[in-house]
């Protein structure tokens, strides 16, 4: 009798995305559901719904709430999770949430409806965490978000340090000679990791005896390529001085970089720009991005081991920090003179 992980072994994909194939879920890419629907269709492979129900409601249930839908490091932590987790005796069930939901409600209504083992939550906001986790009643791992600050004993975290890394970044291009620096980040009221690499930014303006002026060269956008597209296109109508721009993700970076082409622009020749996160598609981007990397697979991987730790053994929270990697691409353009920084 055919199985789920012999539709995967066929395939080629996890048992997770075939589960998520077969559950009519719409976070799956188009080849993968031809694929894999073609090999239902020619096994007649009706599923068990009876099964399924059980797996859900199953205490071996790990949970994952991933926060936002277009965020291509994610995709690739989340990747990771399930092959870590396949290995284990547990089931991994990945749940999305627009980035403006409130993560911690939505941790509440997963522990009450489907009664998780443990939960993964990928992005997250201080505020909403700090108002509602205390009734979440299991191990939670905080993934790329620091939770440190927070006092709640079954909440850990694994993440770089975001205002660190948004302060070598900016370090890096004052390096490169640039001074006119533009912004693009999300909105502080629902992104804290917006806030943190803001932070970090004004911090290396100040360590220069600068002042930056955030109403000229900040502008707000959703993680996506359309909305930095169009908050590309805001930032360098009202500023025509850039001579750079960073951006808080790469999928921002993209679509800022699209958005100066169409305005005529030639990247880096005319403006640069430099993204943050280190998704594959930044390797291979023309030009390949200049970018602040972060190592997903050892997020994932950490992510997991501590909350099974958790799981089976009680372990306290446990807090930690993972090096992020200046990755020199050819988006940067270094103009005649760098002030001296850390480079």
């Amino acid at each position: 009798m055919l199985t789920i992980k012999d539709i995967a072994r066929e395939s080629g994909y996890s048992v997770s995305t075939v589960s998520r194939v077969l559950n009519n879920r719409n976070d799956v890419s188009p080849e993968a559901k031809r694929k894999i629907e073609k090999i239902v269709a020619a096994h007649h492979f009706v599923p068990n719904n009876n099964a399924r129900h059980l797996k859900q409601t199953s205490s071996r249930t790990i949970v994952v709430l991933v926060k936002g839908t277009s965020n291509m490091l994610f995709s690739s932590i989340v990747e990771q999770i399930q092959k870590k987790v396949e290995m284990t005796r547990y089931l991994v069930n990945i749940i999305y949430m627009d980035e403006e939901a409130n993560e911690g409600k939505e941790a509440i209504a997963v522990c009450r409806e489907r009664k998780p083992l443990g939960m993964l939550l990928l992005g997250g906001n201080p505020n909403f965490l700090e108002q509602s986790f205390g009734h979440v009643n299991v191990p939670c791992v905080l993934v790329t978000v620091r939770g440190n600050k927070f006092n709640f004993p079954n909440l850990s975290s694994v993440a770089i340090d975001d205002e660190a890394a948004a302060e070598f970044a900016i370090d890096y291009l004052f390096s490169q000679g640039h001074q006119k620096i533009g912004i693009l980040g999300g909105d502080f009221a629902i992104s804290d990791i917006s806030r943190q690499r803001y932070q970090g930014c004004i911090r290396c303006f100040q360590k220069y005896g600068m002042e930056f002026d955030k109403h000229r060269y900040y502008e707000s956008s959703r993680f996506s390529y359309q909305d930095s597209y169009e908050a590309m296109k805001r930032l360098f109508q009202k500023t025509k001085d850039l001579t750079v721009v960073f951006a808080m993700s790469d999928v921002m970076a993209i679509g800022a970089i699209r958005a100066l082409i169409d305005c005529g622009k030639r990247v880096p020749e005319d403006i640069s720009v430099m993204g943050f996160d280190g998704i594959t598609l930044a390797e291979y981007y023309n030009p390949k991005l200049t970018t602040i990397q972060q190592q997903y697979q050892i997020l994932a991987d950490k992510s997991v081991e501590i909350l099974l730790q958790s799981i089976s053994g009680g372990h306290p929270p446990v807090h930690e920090v993972v090096p992020f990697h200046l990755f020199q691409g050819e988006s940067v353009k270094k103009l005649q003179s760098g002030l001296d920084g850390c480079f």
